[in-house]
């Protein structure tokens, strides 16, 4: 009897999680109101169908705004008892930003989407029905690219590919939105690293995993805070972070090059023997020196790269700090048992 009263109480809490989604936002005062008024409703569904619980909750994280996101937060939060919000003190970065929404939601499971909403909200409901299907994290993947600009297009799809040359276990067409249970969570802050690269963190983890597939709509406010020098960044820290291919297809340059100069120098010396020597040409002379001099510099940047990661590492330093929170009130007790 007290065996199919446990199994019923564990059916009903698969059933009905707690569920938190995160937002991070940077600068997205004009897209807050609609982005928060369409996911409450998208919560109010499916609490109305039994999907999660009536305490499941929205966190806006403000990633060290300058415009008044922050007071937009403030001022939803005090109208909706489903809202929560997060200032962190300066601008971590939206890894970290990502990260403290994951650390201080207090839920089952837990979505993060962007807040622009150019990820579909109505994949939420599979999402939730894969988690109750025993999938532990669940990857939302867009299907095509039709809405990118030809450039984005290609960066994005090429950059996928480089990640997998490398060794690198990502997800194709996957960025951050996603559901990741308690279970998932917990493993993923128990990763010190300060150069964080989620998409890549998150598959290596090895939890059961799921994929929803969804169409992603055009932006309908602001612009995009990923400018081309900040995703070339972002790319640097992900293949820096999982990968040590190009030190070794460093190397690799390295040896073949030598073994280049090396028959070069063996066709000189037999040509100077049998007389066939002419004399060489500044042209030739001058583009062996650059190229060698470009591939140094080359080399010593890429290895400067990941003498760089580690010397950020190696400070330990704090990947975010909080600075206000609004909405449901967070007590020291609660936040020590959340960071623990």
């Amino acid at each position: 009897m007290n065996g199919s009263k446990s199994a019923s109480m564990q059916e009903s809490l698969r059933i009905c999680p707690v569920l938190c989604i995160v937002v991070p936002c940077f600068n997205e005062e004009a897209a807050l109101e609609e982005t928060a008024a369409c996911l409450e409703a998208c919560l109010s569904d499916l609490e109305l169908k039994g999907s999660i619980a009536a305490s499941s909750s929205i966190i806006f994280i403000d990633d060290g705004s300058t415009d008044a996101t922050w007071t937009s937060i403030e001022a939803i939060s005090w109208h909706s008892s489903r809202v929560q919000g997060i200032r962190l003190a300066h601008n971590s970065g939206h890894q970290n930003a990502l990260l403290a929404g994951l650390e201080y939601a207090d839920a089952d499971a837990v979505i993060t989407i962007d807040a622009d909403l150019q990820d579909d909200v109505g994949a939420i409901s599979e999402m939730v029905a894969a988690y109750c299907e025993g999938a532990e994290v669940v990857y939302g993947v867009r299907e095509c690219r039709d809405t990118d600009t030809r450039f984005k297009r290609i960066t994005a799809e090429g950059f996928y590919h480089c990640m997998r040359f490398l060794g690198v276990n990502v997800i194709f067409n996957h960025a951050d939105f996603r559901l990741m249970s308690r279970r998932a969570i917990t493993a993923l802050l128990r990763y010190p690293e300060v150069n964080l690269f989620l998409r890549a963190m998150v598959p290596m983890l090895g939890f059961r995993s799921a994929i929803v597939t969804y169409s992603r709509s055009r932006r309908l406010v602001g612009e995009s805070k990923y400018t081309p020098l900040r995703m070339l960044s972002f790319a640097l820290t992900g293949i820096t972070s999982f990968s040590l291919r190009p030190l070794r297809l460093i190397t690799i340059v390295g040896f073949v090059v030598a073994a280049m100069a090396a028959l070069v120098g063996l066709w000189a010396g037999v040509a100077a023997l049998t007389g066939s020597a002419s004399t060489p040409g500044w042209a030739s002379l001058l583009l062996v020196i650059s190229f060698l001099g470009g591939a140094q510099l080359f080399a010593i940047g890429v290895v400067g790269e990941y003498v760089g990661r580690i010397y950020l590492e190696t400070k330990r330093r704090p990947r975010y700090e909080v600075e206000a929170f609004s909405g449901v009130a967070y007590n020291k007790v609660k936040l020590d048992r959340i960071r623990e």
